[in-house]
């Protein structure tokens, strides 16, 4: 069979369409928005940003490693060029030129106006993260040795959240990242958290919501993300170094749907809600410092 530059260009294409369409299969699939943000075996990059902070603290760290390329390519290539030109064998009187005014203004301004180029886009994104913004719910977060206690001030519920032991794990949860309780909040929603310690210090640590802040005893640190649309699961851990247990404090951030939000809500009031002292009780310090309630 005579092949034409018709029928060997056409078996290229069907070879390309087929190829295209198995990669967006895999992709599709395995980067499906309702898995979990998590790090994953033998990762390089940073993970998946999720919501405008990450997006743009991602953004930024990809320009950075770009300008950073750049210059360490033309630092070596500037290496390697005075290595060759000026080795011994063809200079062997050595040149006695001690000042370049030209040489010396521009290896002063260049880096100037580089750290200008990437001083905009970094201002921009701590304006971003500092500024105070509007938020839907406001969650407080306690870090303590070695688990995380998360209330809702709003709702009048707190609960802790510990680490699922290696024996009790079932088939969909992950060893060392899940957790029996966790911090579920509904999607599409802008969030402020109040961070705190109970003792030494932890770091409120999820990377693919771009959170990170200390829980420091005695004093309150403010954050705030967005939490794109979607159910999902956000996994983090503390990544300060707080005592034997440190690498067993998980945090699991649950993006659930409005409607089943509202349905967890309504059962966490009563399974997490607020102890209150009735008003019609009074509470007595009695000599032996033991605590009673009087009627």
């Amino acid at each position: 069979m005579k092949m034409t530059f018709q029928t060997t260009f056409t078996s290229w294409k069907n070879s390309l369409n087929f190829t295209f369409a198995v990669t967006g299969l895999f992709v599709f699939l395995f980067s499906n928005p309702a898995n979990a943000s998590e790090p994953k075996p033998w990762q390089m990059d940073l993970q998946e940003p999720a919501g405008i902070i990450a997006t743009k603290a991602t953004d930024l760290h990809n320009f950075l490693l770009v300008v950073i390329t750049l210059i360490s390519v033309f630092v070596l290539g500037l290496l390697v060029y005075v290595c060759i030109k000026f080795r011994e064998k063809p200079n062997i009187k050595p040149s006695k030129t001690s000042h370049n005014t030209l040489i010396e203004i521009i290896w002063t301004v260049v880096p100037v106006l580089i750290l200008v180029v990437i001083a905009v886009p970094s201002f921009k994104l701590l304006y971003l993260t500092e500024a105070d913004k509007p938020v839907d719910m406001v969650v407080k977060v306690s870090g303590a040795q070695w688990y995380w206690n998360y209330e809702y001030p709003d709702e009048e519920i707190s609960f802790d959240s510990y680490i699922i032991a290696e024996d009790d794990l079932k088939d969909d949860q992950k060893r060392m990242l899940d957790v029996d309780n966790p911090l579920v909040v509904p999607e599409g929603t802008r969030i402020k958290f109040l961070v705190t310690g109970n003792d030494v210090m932890h770091s409120f640590f999820v990377p693919s919501l771009a959170l990170q802040v200390y829980s420091i005893a005695g004093r309150i640190n403010e954050i705030w993300t967005e939490v794109p649309v979607g159910k999902k699961k956000y996994y983090g851990q503390c990544n300060q170094i707080c005592g034997v247990n440190h690498a067993y404090m998980p945090i699991v951030i649950q993006a659930l749907p409005k409607n089943e939000y509202k349905k967890w809500l309504k059962e966490a009031k009563v399974k997490f809600a607020s102890k209150s002292i009735n008003e019609n009780s009074k509470i007595a310090l009695l000599e032996k410092k033991e605590v009673k309630e009087i009627k």
